[in-house]
């Protein structure tokens, strides 16, 4: 039903939700008639920052999904709490938009997609980057065969988490955080994926997986801080290892290798590199058979994920995007399914660290 209003709950009013309210008070099928956070403050501080003014305000999730008229539910919690939301928002038979990562561990993930089959609602995780301009125009040129057929693909997240966060105190815990690949890492794990696979909207399916941990800063309580450039001491410190390397052997026989430095003293980077048997690509520069007597790189002026600051995110696109999946009847591409096979990634490099061996998927058990 093209006309239908989707009513929306946003649970979670952190930072990440306030990018979730904007861009469904910009959308004419979707209006938002409820936020809950386990501080009702909070929620009303974020109704009020965003102009809602007609809006019911919760600090329990059970009540909040029996609000009249609720059928879409952003999650925007911290990621510990993300499998009880999703199992809580899928009883209640709504559909939903994830906040990454989803879960904690492989056990987690599986109960969350029974849930999500069983209630029959359609789900989208937010790798939001899969929305982002270059990607969309890299993507479109994969599937158009500018660069032939891809063999290698490089992804990378480079960062500094850190207090600047506010979630940082939850993700930077051994027990909610798990790893710097789960926490922030998986952006470059679904890019990774993403640019394996030559169709426009297709991610590429992972067969094995090795990888190494490393690094400087676990345990240490003096942290950089990359909006000020400066540095803070006794910080509360970060319990796993800030960098890991892993390389991915996928179906189509695309080799990949993603890294994630949490540890970077640097402005933030998300650096791309595609390598095909008739074109390159190294961020927004391309080298392409498309252009005979081509002597440079082209670059293409478009925005590039260059920053961590979740106003520079589209999530107004993938917003738009899941509520005209609802209106047509059809599941998104990046789907509660489709981003298991992300987390498994970086599940299986876990367990390479455990084995000391290269991990083949799909994992085995919980």
């Amino acid at each position: 039903m093209p006309d239908q209003q989707y009513g929306v709950l946003v649970h979670g009013a952190g930072w990440v939700s306030s990018q979730h309210i904007a861009a469904y008070q910009r959308n004419p099928a979707a209006r938002i008639l409820a936020i809950c956070d386990r501080s009702l403050d909070r929620a009303q501080a974020r109704a009020a920052a965003a102009g809602l003014r007609e809006v019911a305000l919760y600090d329990d999730l059970e009540k909040a999904l029996r609000h009249p008229g609720v059928e879409i539910v952003s999650i925007c919690t911290p990621q510990h709490v993300h499998c009880e939301n999703v199992l809580a928002a899928a009883a209640a038979g709504k559909h939903m938009v994830i906040e990454k990562p989803v879960a904690l561990s492989l056990g987690q993930l599986r109960s969350m997609r029974e849930a999500v089959k069983k209630a029959g609602v359609r789900t989208v995780v937010s790798f939001v980057l899969r929305w982002n301009p270059l990607f969309g125009t890299l993507k479109r040129l994969l599937a158009d065969g500018a660069f032939g057929r891809p063999y290698c693909v490089e992804t990378d997240y480079l960062s500094y988490n850190g207090s600047w966060w506010s979630g940082w105190n939850d993700a930077r815990t051994l027990a909610q955080g798990v790893s710097a690949l789960l926490v922030g890492g998986c952006h470059a794990v679904d890019a990774l994926r993403w640019f394996a696979a030559p169709g426009e909207y297709e991610a590429a399916q992972p067969e094995e997986v090795f990888a190494l941990r490393g690094g400087r800063r676990k345990g240490q309580t003096r942290e950089y801080n990359p909006i000020t450039h400066g540095w803070i001491e006794n910080a509360p410190p970060m319990e796993y290892d800030g960098l890991e390397i892993v390389l991915v052997k996928f179906s189509n026989g695309v080799l990949g290798k993603v890294s994630v430095n949490a540890e970077c003293v640097m402005p933030y980077r998300f650096p791309i590199r595609i390598f095909g048997d008739r074109g390159s690509v190294f961020d927004n520069r391309i080298w392409s058979h498309k252009f005979p007597g081509q002597t440079d790189w082209v670059e293409i002026p478009t925005i590039l994920p260059d920053s961590s600051d979740v106003t520079h995110h589209p999530f107004q696109a993938e917003i738009d995007h899941f509520v005209s999946c609802l209106q047509r009847g059809v599941e998104s591409h990046c789907n509660l399914e489709d981003a298991a096979v992300t987390h498994e990634i970086v599940f299986a490099a876990q367990e390479c660290y455990r084995q000391q061996r290269p991990i083949r998927l799909p994992l085995e058990s919980a």
